[in-house]
């Protein structure tokens, strides 16, 4: 298949593993790599499950590919392979039984990641998260390609002014503050079509929650990475904006 005729999703999923690939090389981990390919063929295989059990047939979806992939990104290498695989499970059982109006309510990844992270002691490691010189170009491509850049923009000028609160009120550099933006996040997860809204306006003010949310989280001291509970909120918030506006 040539990459022109490619959706979006299987473009994303070739970009992820080889970028995936790049990183296991550049840190001389094969673990890394080892581990997401767990928590990929643990998406896929109960995916196509779940897809037999309601259509009688075997097929292998483009968004479980993803899914089991950004596992492998945000979760630590060091856990045990279970743990990657759980994550994945979570994530694919959460668009078959959370939904609302026939779509799922919450990014499946970020809710996956989360679970184990709450509840089984799991750690995050968001692997090439601020590989910027990556992630920004390839990002902008699939973030136009699906309509999303004012999501992007938006979320990165709120980060920007919130990082120059922060570096005040914690008395600490302005640009230690912008160095830690989570471009793998921004790009990848934050724009996930489903979840995240689809007008303009809408688009604008779901940026600006996640961003404000991740900050008071994160004086909260939460003993996990305040970015994934951030935007679980901000996806049921928007299921429950869509519900009242319908």
């Amino acid at each position: 298949m040539k990459i022109k005729n490619m959706s979006i999703q299987l473009r994303l999923f070739l970009f992820l593993i080889l970028f995936f690939r790049f990183l296991s090389l550049e840190k001389f981990n094969t673990l890394l790599f080892i581990k997401s390919l767990i928590a990929l063929v643990t998406a896929v295989g109960i995916d196509c499950l779940l897809c037999f059990l309601q259509k009688k047939k075997f097929k292998i979806n483009e968004s479980p590919l993803i899914s089991g992939l950004i596992v492998g990104f945000v979760l630590a290498s060091s856990l045990s392979w279970w743990l990657f695989s759980l994550a994945a499970a979570f994530s694919i059982l959460s668009k078959y039984i959370i939904r609302f109006k026939g779509r799922h309510i919450f990014n499946p990844a970020a809710l996956g990641i989360f679970l184990v992270v709450a509840f089984f002691g799991a750690t995050t490691q968001w692997n090439g998260a601020y590989s910027w010189y990556i992630i920004i170009p390839v990002g902008l491509y699939f973030a136009k390609r699906i309509r999303k850049l004012s999501i992007v923009f938006t979320y990165f000028l709120t980060y920007i002014l919130m990082s120059a609160i922060m570096a005040y009120l914690t008395d600490t550099y302005f640009l230690d503050q912008i160095s830690y933006a989570n471009y793998f996040f921004i790009f990848i997860m934050l724009i996930e079509p489903k979840t995240s809204p689809f007008l303009r306006i809408e688009k604008i003010v779901f940026a600006v929650i996640v961003n404000l949310l991740a900050f008071a989280l994160y004086f909260v001291e939460l003993p996990f990475d305040a970015l994934l509970p951030a935007l679980l909120i901000s996806n049921f918030a928007f299921c429950l904006y869509t519900t009242r506006s319908s």
